[in-house]
């Protein structure tokens, strides 16, 4: 079993101010409807390369 990849745990994800496309990532440089690791996906195939943990630590 693959693990998922949550964008929202991400330092390239991003949220937009667009109702159609509120989803951003920095490290592809686009804004998408869906999450952007599933628009990486359903368009390369493969899963995200440059997906990189926040630091949660305070």
């Amino acid at each position: 079993m693959q693990n998922r990849i949550v964008c929202q745990k991400c330092v390239y994800y991003f949220v937009t101010w667009e109702a159609n496309r509120p989803h951003g990532c920095k490290a592809y440089g686009f804004k998408t409807a869906v999450l952007p690791s599933i628009t990486v996906k359903n368009s390369s195939g493969e899963d995200c390369k440059f997906f990189t943990l926040k630091n949660f630590q305070r």
